[in-house]
């Protein structure tokens, strides 16, 4: 069984912001340890492709502010 990245959005990312969008929830098998908390959609790929792992993007439903 390969190594799992498991990923989700950030909750106060903000479009056009110039900051990680991706936090790490976990990794699962292989000996991977990611020293952040934030990471960039492109940085996990290379990490991911470089030790044979797969990405997991968690999906967050959002709810919205009553006014």
């Amino acid at each position: 069984m390969p190594s799992k990245i498991f990923l989700r959005e950030r909750r106060k990312v903000e479009k056009g912001e110039k900051r990680p969008r991706f936090r790490v929830l976990g990794v699962s098998g292989g000996d991977l340890k990611i020293y952040v908390k934030h990471i960039r959609k492109q940085e996990v790929e290379q990490l991911a492709k470089a030790v044979g792992a797969e990405v997991v993007y968690v999906k967050v439903d959002r709810k919205e502010k009553s006014q």
